[in-house]
């Protein structure tokens, strides 16, 4: 089998191992996976964007030459524009999504009072 369909397999294989994580991460580990997911750039739904929108050149170039129907190349062109779009549309919770994801704070416990730098405890003397 050609690397690239084993390659394709395993990223499958791996994203439904994440959805089965993230069924059953408490909701600070969901949000720190979904921060990741949803990433316009570099998550998960950024990449499938990109590689949509590669296909859909891929398949415009071959349906051109008569290999591939035109329609595999729009279908594949306005999945691309959707995911985009999506994303997009997702993108206005990412600050939720980031405060969602810092760890819990532990039952009983305070934050750390701020310890004067060197600098400043200079200035004050």
């Amino acid at each position: 089998m050609p690397y690239a369909v084993t390659l394709a397999e395993d990223v499958a294989h791996r994203l439904g191992q994440l959805a089965e994580y993230l069924a059953q991460a408490p909701p600070h580990r969901s949000a720190q996976v979904l921060g990741r997911v949803l990433d316009c750039d570099d998550g998960v739904l950024g990449q499938v964007t990109a590689l949509l929108a590669t296909g859909s050149h891929f398949a415009q170039r071959h349906a051109r030459s008569g290999a591939f129907p035109p329609e595999l190349w729009l279908a594949l062109g306005r999945a691309s524009n959707e995911l985009h779009d999506i994303g997009l549309d997702l993108d206005e919770y990412l600050a939720d999504i980031q405060r969602l994801a810092a760890p819990p704070v532990a039952a009983g416990a305070t934050a750390a009072k701020p310890v004067a730098s060197g600098v400043a405890a200079r200035k004050r003397r």
